[in-house]
């Protein structure tokens, strides 16, 4: 018995290190490969873009725009790399590093109250984009080139890569016969209730998802989502009658 605390605490320090070995994104080999091509063309065409338009800037692409094509390409299906959510998120932030880095003069400072800001006011206008943070952090780290720009920064580079990023991940993902933006308007026709009568083993989720786009999301945290809708839909039904 007095060996028994020790044995648990070793059997969850086992469990917490085998969820560190990375585990099989579920995604069929066509999705990575229009995924990969997209990011590719989407940057290279945004780069160029840029730079034909800017001229002789120096600053004339942003860096954090290689995480956005990962999210616009990689996984177009998620909240986070809508249209708006690039266009937008990039625009926050970028309005709000530029303003932090002109009023607060410690580096530090300035970064984390740019990074608190621009998350908090990307929730209240639903423009999430993990990539902005890295843009609120250009506009205070990005240097003398960056500081010169001041605000100019926000319009070049900022919204103009955003901008053609956002049109060639609509073109692109749509050729790829993907629906994107993702999000169904309220006048198209949503899925009708669906009717379970077999169990879905953890198995089953993982050719699912693997027989279509990337979801941000696995099989297990799957498996919990479906057990709570049937819960909260046994629910309705008993309040219903």
């Amino acid at each position: 018995m007095t060996h028994q605390p020790s044995v648990t605490w070793i059997a969850s320090v086992r469990t917490f290190l085998a969820r560190l070995w990375p585990h099989p994104l579920p995604v069929g080999k066509k999705q990575r490969v229009i995924a990969s091509i997209g990011a590719g063309l989407g940057l290279m065409i945004t780069s160029l873009t840029s730079h034909w338009l800017l001229g002789e800037v120096n600053l004339w692409f942003v860096a954090p725009m290689g995480a956005s094509a990962v999210l616009l390409f990689g996984l177009p299906n998620s909240p986070l790399a809508q249209p708006w959510s690039i266009v937008g998120g990039n625009l926050v932030a970028g309005v709000i590093g530029v303003t932090t880095a002109l009023y607060i003069p410690h580096p530090a400072l300035a970064c984390g109250v740019a990074a608190c800001l621009t998350i908090a006011v990307m929730f209240q206008l639903r423009c999430l984009h993990p990539p902005s943070g890295a843009v609120a952090l250009t506009a205070i780290l990005g240097g003398n080139g960056v500081q010169q720009l001041g605000y100019h920064f926000i319009l070049t580079p900022v919204l103009l890569n955003s901008v053609c990023l956002a049109l060639l991940a609509l073109v692109f993902n749509n050729l790829a016969g993907r629906r994107y933006p993702h999000p169904l308007a309220a006048t198209e026709a949503k899925a009708p209730p669906v009717v379970i009568d077999v169990p879905i083993t953890r198995d089953d989720l993982h050719q699912a998802l693997e027989s279509g786009e990337l979801l941000d999301i696995d099989e297990d945290d799957l498996q919990q989502l479906l057990q709570r809708a049937e819960e909260i839909a046994i629910r309705r039904q008993r309040l219903a009658s």
